[in-house]
């Protein structure tokens, strides 16, 4: 299988396990509406599992643009093949947006809350913030990305890894995912709000791209702070991708000064 048709194909499995568990607690009617958010979470740490399992032999099994930015600064993974990458995830969250919607279709008919129908496709926050939005995407994205990292240094018996970063998921959701539904993943986010945008749903709302950058440019910067941070303290590689990734994480951070300082302003004018 082509590496950047195994992403695609990884990806989209990823959001019709992932999308699907979230789909499944939360729209009306399906009988296991109102599980709890350890559902979703180990949901979705089963969706990376089976994902990594099914196209990691081909491919790596990144199906994360953060992960592929990440291996990229770790060199582990060839520069010219980043921007490819991305792009497959991406079409492969969309597709999979969109076979979740096709499963649930008259369950998103009879869900009344236009918010629930978005929140399968893409995060929100808890507490709108983008300082501290951002902050919770990047802080979840380095965990991931230096837990990957870690994983791969060590000796498993063969086959076990994709489960060992099941978990990884898994810990992550449970432990920090309450802030900003932890997307930790552009194509995770992107990919099925595009499809929210695109497809036919009853009752729906606009889809919210006013906080897509949070779980996209979040998840990119926290990548690569990850990847830099183990090269530096526990390779002892000092390079300039170090200074680049807290620069960039910098930028981020004061981006989220702004862009609550111009919602603000937005907000107060909608209300006179």
């Amino acid at each position: 299988m082509n590496e950047l048709v195994a992403e695609f194909v990884g990806t989209a499995i990823l959001i019709i396990f992932g999308g699907g568990v979230v789909a499944n607690v939360t729209l009306k009617g399906t009988k296991s509406n109102g599980a709890d958010w350890a559902v979703i979470a180990f949901g979705w740490g089963f969706a990376v599992t089976f994902a990594v399992y099914a196209i990691g032999q081909f491919s790596g099994g990144h199906i994360n643009p953060a992960v592929t930015l990440g291996f990229a600064v770790a060199g582990a993974f060839p520069w010219d093949q980043v921007i490819p990458y991305m792009i497959a995830q991406v079409l492969g969250g969309l597709l999979g947006g969109i076979i979740v919607w096709l499963h649930f279709m008259p369950h998103f008919k009879a869900e009344e809350d236009a918010m629930t129908k978005l929140d399968v496709f893409s995060t929100s926050p808890a507490l709108p913030n983008y300082v501290a939005n951002f902050a919770s995407e990047i802080i979840g994205t380095f965990i991931l990305v230096m837990g990957l990292l870690f994983i791969g240094a060590n000796d498993f018996t063969e086959g076990l890894n994709p489960l060992i970063v099941g978990f990884l998921i898994t810990a992550i959701g449970l432990s920090l995912g309450g802030t900003t539904g932890y997307a930790i993943n552009p194509a995770r986010d992107l990919g099925p709000r595009l499809a929210h945008l695109l497809l036919p749903i009853p009752g729906k709302r606009d889809s919210n791209f006013r906080y897509a950058a949070v779980p996209v440019v979040g998840p990119l910067a926290g990548g690569a702070l990850g990847a830099a941070v183990y090269n530096s303290v526990f390779l002892g590689k000092s390079d300039i991708f170090l200074f680049l990734a807290i620069i960039a994480v910098v930028l981020v951070l004061v981006s989220g000064v702004f862009l609550n300082k111009s919602i603000l302003k937005d907000d107060a004018a909608k209300m006179m």
